[in-house]
């Protein structure tokens, strides 16, 4: 098989997958007959190719996938129009704790916001596919770790957690993961917090990014097509 022929089955098999396509199925594709650095030579030019229409060829966390530019949603929504997704700011906090600071306890994510953070906020959050518990921490009670998972990044369009936005406190989470994020459901809302000790100390988010055991790799900026 030619190079022109590969990279037409490669971009079928990409527009009808339901899910974002790792470089392991690509090269199943081919029965193994394609190398790593080939296959990244064909979604390059199928990137190209796509440059300027409506629909881009993008790389996140679980894989590639095409999808729709942001430009385009506007006049998508008018075929299914839907109410805004809505989100406390508790949740969005947390969720901007869990990601910039991983892992966290949840311990960590109250010292942060300043607040007792209700068990099933972080429940939702995990339901949802974004965070998950990647080990427990060597102190007293062996408190879980928290991280954000491939899903979270896939939801967001990146491929790793260096893509995120800079912020320098969990409060600017709310604008920054409700542009980025447009989901097709709401959250419940979490039982009211409670106010935790203010003598508690405030940490700051404007750090490099701790690693957590995931891979690396708030709602896609375009629809799947």
């Amino acid at each position: 098989m030619n190079l022109a022929d590969a990279k037409r089955v490669l971009e079928t098999a990409l527009i009808c997958s339901q899910q974002p396509m790792p470089l392991r199925d690509m090269r199943a594709l081919f029965g193994d007959a394609l190398g790593i650095d080939t296959l990244k030579t064909l979604l390059q030019d199928l990137q190209n190719d796509w440059s300027g229409k409506g629909v881009e060829l993008l790389a996140v966390a679980s894989g590639w996938r095409f999808q729709s530019r942001p430009e385009m949603r506007e006049y998508l929504d008018r075929l299914h129009p839907e109410k805004p997704p809505r989100y406390t700011r508790a949740t969005l906090e947390t969720l901007a704790i869990i990601a910039y600071r991983q892992p966290v306890t949840r311990g960590d994510m109250e010292d942060i916001r300043g607040v007792t953070i209700n068990s099933l906020l972080i429940k939702q959050l995990e339901d949802r596919g974004w965070v998950e518990v990647i080990g427990h921490r060597e102190a007293a009670g062996r408190p879980a770790l928290y991280a954000t998972t491939k899903q979270f990044l896939d939801d967001l369009g990146l491929a790793t957690l260096d893509q995120l936005p800079l912020l320098e406190s969990p409060e600017q989470a709310a604008p920054v993961f409700a542009d980025l994020v447009p989901l097709e459901d709401e959250l419940p809302a979490a039982p009211p917090e409670q106010e935790a000790d203010p003598a508690q100390p405030e940490l700051q988010m404007d750090m490099p990014l701790e690693t957590s055991e995931q891979d690396a790799s708030p709602p896609m900026d375009g629809n799947l097509i």
